[in-house]
């Protein structure tokens, strides 16, 4: 019924996470009425993605394909001694948005997850120990999803750390503002119980 090219681009659309039948035919009929360059663009930024983007030796953070270090890893001013653990590049950016972190990061490359075939192995959890050791880290601060992925991963790294001399923090959970207790979920709600403060 639709050509071939049409079809194949909402069948592309189709593959991507989140994008389901209707949201791809409305991206592919949204490029196919542009009378601009904006196909061409990202044709070109799609052609481009896998020579362009590689990984931190040290972080496993995104870098500019060629790079050995994260520019947030080998400038000065930031605090080597202390390191967010993210599961994700992305949860390193959005870390990093608030300005109000310091030090440096290690990306893990996902969560450990048997139902998903994920296992610990899989994932940079020797680098960020042996990294422990290089850089004289003073704190690990396990900023993992609150899902039981991001816990039992938590609890992985705090196992593979053992007695070394570090102080492993995770990032205050709870309740987020406007939210009903009644719909919050156990994990969350269980957090906010053990983070409450003083007034």
């Amino acid at each position: 019924m639709l050509p071939p090219a049409l079809s194949d681009l909402i069948e592309a659309f189709g593959l991507l996470p989140g994008v389901g039948p209707r949201t791809a035919e409305r991206y592919a009929y949204y490029l196919l009425r542009q009378h601009n360059d904006t196909p061409d663009k990202l044709a070109a930024a799609l052609q481009a993605l896998p020579g362009g983007v590689g990984y931190c030796r040290k972080t496993f953070a995104l870098v500019p394909a060629g790079q050995a270090l994260s520019d947030l890893y080998t400038d000065p001013r930031r605090d080597k001694t202390i390191v967010a653990v993210v599961a994700e590049p992305f949860d390193l950016v959005a870390l990093e948005k608030t300005g109000h972190f310091q030090g440096t990061y290690h990306v893990l490359g996902g969560l450990v997850s048997p139902i998903d075939g994920i296992e610990p192995d899989q994932l940079h959890i020797k680098e960020l120990v042996k990294r422990i050791d290089e850089d004289k880290v003073e704190e690990v601060i396990l900023a993992t999803n609150a899902s039981v992925e991001g816990e039992s991963t938590a609890l992985y790294i705090q196992q593979q750390i053992g007695k070394r001399k570090v102080k492993i923090t995770r990032l205050a959970q709870g309740l987020a503002v406007g939210v009903d207790l009644e719909y919050a979920d156990q994990i969350t709600l269980g957090r906010a119980l053990e983070g409450r403060q003083a007034l």
